[in-house]
């Protein structure tokens, strides 16, 4: 999982499975789902089947280009095999999406529904597992101006972090299997917890690191 090279890897498979599927693609291809797993937006035939394939190898180049630029590059010696565990993961978990996309869209049984939220939520139960190792750097972690402003903002928000998201990893697995009607709304819980409760945490330990 810390390979450099999984990321153009998982690009060569998905543009190989793109090439292989674009001839039995109808010529407008479903790309988003809603809560609900209700198709909500569409692409045309060939960005449908090759965009995804593209975007993959392009966030696996920027993933090599990011700690030569980020101002705070003298930390990631000291996290580097997290960081590819992580960014190889969500380079993984973009393969698995764009094959259950692909799949769905030629006919295939692929029940969307429960892919994503499921694959989704792995991928959080794992950065969850590592998140607590990633030091302040600009461009992985929960990036706040408050833990960007003190590494010890930092490390406390990201101890706090790791849990949120292997809670929320497993519930957005657990929600794979409720009912479509009624999994929307824990979902959008879910996200909005995952969201609110890093960045409200952040601001509270650095209100509190400057109260004499």
């Amino acid at each position: 999982m810390r390979n450099r090279w999984i990321g153009v890897i998982v690009a060569a498979v998905a543009l190989g499975a793109a090439i292989w599927a674009y001839p039995q693609l109808p010529p407008r291809v479903a790309t988003h789902w809603n809560l609900r797993g209700e198709a909500d937006g569409y692409s045309g035939r060939f960005a449908g089947a090759f965009l995804m394939p593209l975007a993959i190898l392009a966030v696996a180049g920027l993933a090599h280009v990011l700690p030569k630029i980020d101002p705070k590059r003298a930390n990631y010696p000291t996290f580097l095999d997290t960081y590819w565990l992580l960014i190889n993961g969500i380079l993984i978990f973009m393969g698995v999406a764009y094959l259950a996309v692909l799949g769905n869209a030629i006919g295939a049984p692929v029940p969307i529904q429960r892919v994503m939220p499921v694959a989704l939520g792995f991928l959080f139960v794992i950065i969850g597992n590592y998140l607590g190792r990633v030091q302040p750097n600009w461009f992985l972690g929960i990036r706040t101006p408050w833990t960007l402003s003190s590494d010890t903002v930092w490390r406390k928000t990201h101890r706090l972090g790791a849990w949120v998201f292997v809670l929320a990893g497993l519930l957005f697995m657990a929600s794979a299997f409720m009912p479509a009607v009624r999994g929307g709304v824990p979902l959008a819980a879910i996200i909005i917890g995952l969201v609110l409760i890093p960045v409200v945490y952040s601001l509270y330990v650095w209100m509190r690191e400057r109260t004499p």
